[in-house]
């Protein structure tokens, strides 16, 4: 019996080159891997013993031969695959052990040029591996150094079964497929490739199995992009509390990409449900806390806190300070780091509660996607990363904002961008908190009698923002009652004219946006 093993990632293969030899298996190598089993006094031929030909092309070309792909591909089970192989004085392959060239790594340094980029594109290696993977009911193939253990105990009991044959091609065939999109995806980064291809193939690595999905009886696994260069959740890590649900991680990433929005003053959204429930301002993070938990203090129960710089000591203390009451039953917080003393506040503070931690937040990198899954398909979209200016708003009513007005118009269609659709925020732009918000709602005076009913009496003198146009003037003469100053909103509905009366009668100001600010 003869393996090859050529690999990028040592790991573990002096001792599974020993076990191999130990099962009589004869083994060829080439490069490092030859170098690191001779190294260790492993037996081992060169494989240019088996194909009676030099690498070439500085080493680009070592394993392209048929000496080494008729001995994987050929069928033990055909009289005339046989017949061939003894005619060309080949002979059969039963292992390939072959890990690939760290492309997704190369690329991933700052700096790293296009010509660096191509020589660490793996030809042979991936070559091999489909090559094993095909044949797989005669051919071995092995991808993955955490398998190697479990193929040396499978050969010394003499039997590795077809089950076990086909997942390790199945894995190998998903490597290879994961390898060529990484790098498919870093040749698209050109400004010439169209941003929806005809074919599209995702890569991602799993970083973990969830404590459950959506509920406790689904199951869940978070998977994460090869290359993240900007602060997010798949290059954060966990401090304190319980293993993750697939809950725990889609709202502790809708948290930190409503705070992403706001890094010039110290800001904290509360999250129920992937979508705000409280977002305030602060002299200190620890007001703004206190602030965005008493926006809506009963749905800050249960809730996610994101927080945009990292929690000291007087904002865990915060935290502590609810421990008893309705807002104290927090379930995760996520922040761009955390001093230790405030580790410890919250750990003492609730045994299960999660304290995640990620790199300081910059903006999202141009060329952003959102992906969107639905049964039999895949929507993608180009994130909404939009540049907010009020320069380029329209006045439509009588009274005309004022320059603090139109200021407070642009936080608030900013948050608008991260809460559930129908959305109607009130927000206090003096106070720097929100008073008061309608999502998920299937009309728009449903979500605007949500968000007014919460402010109620604070709504006096406020803005209300809402992310697309108002059909009707009711959402307009309900503000009104709540004493609402200003209104910003998309416009374009038929009954622009509608609203903009009844924004008159009032006195409010109404400023057109001309874009929509949806969140599904």
């Amino acid at each position: 019996m003869r393996a090859i093993l050529s690999v990028y990632d040592k790991t573990g293969i002096v001792d599974f080159g020993k076990g191999l030899v130990d099962q009589g298996m004869e083994l060829f190598s080439t490069g490092g891997t030859k170098r690191a089993l001779e190294g260790a006094g492993v037996a081992v031929r060169g494989i240019e013993e088996m194909t009676d030909f030099p690498e070439m092309l500085d080493g680009r070309v070592k394993t392209l031969h048929p000496a080494v792909h008729s001995g994987i591909l050929f069928r033990r089970d055909i009289p005339d695959h046989r017949e061939q192989m003894k005619r060309h004085g080949f002979q059969g392959i039963d292992l390939v052990a072959v890990n690939l060239y760290p492309f997704a790594q190369t690329v991933a340094r700052p700096g790293v040029t296009l010509d660096e980029a191509l020589e660490n594109i793996d030809i042979g290696g991936p070559t091999m591996l489909r090559s094993a993977a095909k044949n797989f009911p005669h051919v071995l193939v092995v991808c993955d150094p955490a398998d190697y253990p479990q193929i040396l105990e499978a050969l010394e009991k003499g039997l590795v079964g077809l089950e076990e044959r086909q997942r390790l091609a199945q894995k190998a065939f998903q490597h290879v497929a994961y390898y060529d999109t990484v790098i498919a995806q870093y040749l698209r980064q050109d400004k010439t490739a169209p941003y929806f291809p005809e074919e599209l193939t995702l890569a991602y690595q799993r970083r973990g199995v969830l404590r459950y999905g959506e509920n406790p009886h689904q199951r869940g696994a978070f998977y994460i992009e090869p290359r993240v260069a900007y602060s997010s959740l798949a290059v954060g890590s966990q401090v304190l509390g319980q293993e993750l649900s697939l809950c725990n991680v889609n709202d502790l990433s809708a948290a930190l990409e409503t705070v992403r929005e706001f890094r010039d003053r110290p800001a904290v959204a509360v999250i129920k449900h992937a979508t705000p429930s409280g977002f305030a301002f602060g002299r200190s993070l620890a007001e703004a806390l206190e602030k965005a938990i008493h926006a809506d203090a009963t749905s800050a129960f249960g809730g996610i806190i994101g927080l945009n710089q990292a929690i000291d000591v007087a904002t865990a203390q915060v935290v502590a300070k609810f421990k008893g009451q309705e807002a104290s039953n927090i379930d995760a917080i996520v922040a761009p780091g955390a001093a230790e003393e405030a580790v410890a506040i919250l750990r003492d503070t609730r045994r299960r509660m999660i304290l995640y931690t990620v790199p300081p937040l910059e903006p999202l990198p141009i060329g952003s996607i959102n992906l969107k899954h639905i049964p039999g398909g895949l929507l993608l979209q180009e994130a909404n990363l939009r540049p907010v200016s009020s320069s380029g708003w329209r006045v439509v009513t009588k009274a005309a904002p004022t320059p603090d007005q139109l200021r407070w118009m642009e936080e608030a269609w900013l948050l608008l961008r991260h809460i559930r659709s129908n959305t109607i925020l009130v927000w206090d732009g003096a106070g720097g908190v929100s008073l008061g918000i309608g999502s998920g709602q299937v009309s728009r005076v449903g979500a605007a009698r949500l968000a007014l009913e919460q402010a109620g009496e604070r709504a006096r003198g406020a803005i209300l923002a809402s992310d697309s146009f108002f059909p009707f003037p009711d959402s307009v003469e309900l503000a009104a009652q709540y004493g609402i100053a200003a209104i910003v909103q998309q416009g374009g509905s038929a009954n622009d004219q509608a609203s903009i009366a009844a924004a008159d009668s009032a006195g409010m100001a109404m400023v057109l946006t001309g874009e929509r600010a949806f969140w599904h």
